[in-house]
């Protein structure tokens, strides 16, 4: 992992468990979400449209074995799926924004249940430009969450409701590779959610895409 991303990662977790620090926690999450979201914006213009769908780690086990065009929407569709139907208990950007209809997408859900081939033939069908209005919009939208959180509701537990309204919705699909996922974030408190999707998950995608990037372009 990156040095530099991993070491402020670390200083987030820590300055959100104590109360006198949460608030400079959060600031500094903030702006490393800004940090990495320009490595997203510097593919927009750096990559070309077929690279966007480009798997050349297609057999490889760990983040490195997808496209980049699927990393961004899995990055954003988990963001956007836990921030508000489980943190917020509001409308996901996907459903209010008509995404689907917009970035072409022919499923709703983080897409786990992808593989090999299958995430590159989904990778192509994606209106790039709607899919970066998309990841904007959510950024914005989980940032204003995270920003109106006190410290005490961080130690808050998804309630059974909210796991029930996100079964409701179909965005996690109940292949062996993504079901999982539902009792995983709902068994988490706020500061937990913090820590994997809305932070650490980011990381980890994103330096997967820049070594993608860099062996499509040697």
């Amino acid at each position: 992992m990156n040095k530099e991303w991993s070491g402020r990662n670390k200083s987030i977790q820590e300055q959100i468990k104590k109360k006198d620090t949460y608030k400079v926690g959060i600031d500094t999450l903030l702006e490393l979400r800004n940090e990495l979201m320009q490595v997203l914006l510097f593919f927009q213009s750096d990559l070309t449209r077929e690279e966007f769908n480009a798997i050349p780690f297609v057999n490889a086990n760990g983040y490195h074995c997808k496209t980049i065009a699927y990393s961004i929407w899995h990055i954003f569709r988990i963001e956007d799926i836990v921030a508000h139907t489980l943190v917020n208990g509001t409308e996901q950007v996907f459903f209010s924004g008509g995404y689907q209809q917009r970035i072409n997408a022919p499923i709703i859900t983080t897409g786990n249940e992808l593989v090999k081939y299958q995430i590159a033939d989904f990778s192509r069908q994606l209106n790039l430009e709607e899919l970066y209005s998309y990841i904007a919009e959510v950024k914005e939208s989980t940032e204003k969450i995270l920003s109106g959180l006190s410290y005490d509701m961080l130690k808050m537990k998804i309630s059974e409701e909210r796991k029930e309204q996100l079964k409701s919705l179909n965005v996690v699909s109940n292949d062996e590779n993504a079901i999982w996922l539902i009792d995983y974030w709902c068994g988490k408190d706020i500061r937990g959610l913090i820590q994997m999707p809305l932070s650490r998950h980011w990381i980890m995608h994103i330096e997967a895409s820049l070594r993608i990037k860099n062996k499509i372009h040697k």
